[in-house]
């Protein structure tokens, strides 16, 4: 694939990774794309670069609009190494390159690659003029790194923002009107639930800091680039920064022989007849990182697992591990399991519950062996409350 006029003089020159399938615990089914972008003007600047494996798509695509000899500069907006791992290639290449970073960027990439020198550092307002064109840098911390930093084009209402506003697709395709809304809105939903939604208030910060711009093609470092959904995509990142969710309960279980399968689906049941619709995701089937893009949405999450060796189920304590570092807020917890005879897993999930400080307005269920339909009835019971509690909430 050739390079991509995405503004006059302005190219995507970045990598696309068909085949990953994991990114740090992230299953990523439909692969993902490493974007760099060229500006060509007096001053030929680079806009991050790629994972070092596809420094040389990158580079063949940057040798069809110019010499890499005669880049001046390259922006990091971000340190992680999926957007830097071609630094160090490209110096190699071109040692006279200047590095535009923020001053937590120079630390980081430093850390990183101990022989890069050439470093620019510039603050939360800086501009920087390259020739025809004025780059304008904003500093946003903690989305999703300390480091983070967004460029601005104000002659081609351009964002470059590296991480934010990303999914985690491989395509041919370049642009988000030529992707499936359904598909693209899905993969920026579970971007941000599995990546961004720890830091919902330094997103919303971000968000404010960037109301002033005039931009009409945002161009992320992963995915696709948004020029016609903008609106969308800046009212779905209001609404996950400020963790809003819909009046919709998400049960979330792993099950040993059964029992507490059988809880679950009537739980779901009860919860239904209320009016409330249900998502199930038992975890032996359903990858943490798919059942976290459930979490942004819904309001009630009910936990559930049978008691195994004191505690519960590793695939639960793994899911919950998960949980906990991404904090998603103002969330209704339950939680339901079975037992043989210590049945400690309930308070064990209960804990965590707590922690997140979820609001937890009934005591959970805890059925010994196989609950029987007298038991079930109760359970049902049950689930008609939570609908009623979530409607009121």
């Amino acid at each position: 694939m050739k390079k991509v006029e995405i503004k006059p003089g302005i190219y995507w020159v970045g990598g696309i990774d068909w085949d990953i399938r994991n990114f740090h615990g992230y299953l990523t089914q439909r692969g993902t794309t490493y974007n760099s972008y060229l500006i060509m003007d007096k001053k030929i600047t680079l806009v991050d670069t790629v994972k070092h494996y596809l420094f040389d798509e990158m580079i063949t695509r940057i040798k069809e609009i110019v010499d890499p000899k005669k880049i001046d500069y390259i922006i990091s907006n971000h340190v992680e190494m999926d957007h830097s791992g071609s630094l160090p290639k490209i110096l190699e290449l071109n040692p006279n390159i200047k590095i535009i970073t923020s001053t937590r960027g120079e630390k980081g990439l430093r850390s990183h690659y101990k022989n890069i020198n050439n470093f620019i550092v510039v603050d939360s307002g800086d501009t920087l003029n390259i020739g025809k064109r004025t780059l304008h840098f904003v500093h946003i911390p903690m989305v999703h790194w300390p480091d983070s930093m967004v460029t601005y084009i104000p002659k081609e209402k351009l964002l470059l923002p590296n991480d934010a506003f990303g999914q985690h697709i491989a395509s041919a395709e370049r642009f988000d009107d030529e992707i499936d809304w359904g598909i693209l809105s899905e993969e920026a939903a579970k971007y941000y639930a599995n990546i961004v939604m720890p830091y919902g208030i330094q997103v919303e910060k971000a968000l404010n800091a960037l109301k002033g711009l005039n931009i009409d093609m945002i161009a992320p470092s992963h995915g696709i680039i948004w020029r016609s959904h903008i609106p969308k995509i800046i009212e779905k990142y209001t609404k996950w920064s400020r963790y809003e969710t819909e009046k919709k309960a998400l049960i979330v279980y792993d099950s040993m022989w059964g029992s507490t399968e059988k809880i679950a689906y009537t739980l779901r049941s009860g919860i239904e007849e209320s009016g409330v619709p249900v998502t199930i995701r038992n975890l032996k089937t359903n990858h943490i990182s798919d059942v976290i893009k459930d979490v942004i949405s819904s309001k009630m999450i009910l936990i559930g697992s049978p008691t195994l060796n004191n505690t519960m189920l590793p695939s639960i304590g793994g899911f919950l591990t998960y949980l906990k570092g991404l904090r998603p807020k103002n969330r209704i917890g339950f939680v339901f399991g079975s037992y043989g005879w210590g049945g400690q897993a309930v308070n064990e999930i209960e804990k965590i519950i707590k922690d997140l400080s979820w609001d937890k307005p009934f005591e959970g269920i805890n059925l010994n062996f196989i609950p029987d339909n007298k038991e079930l009835q109760e359970v049902k019971k049950t689930g008609k409350k939570l609908g009623e509690y979530i409607k009121k909430k």
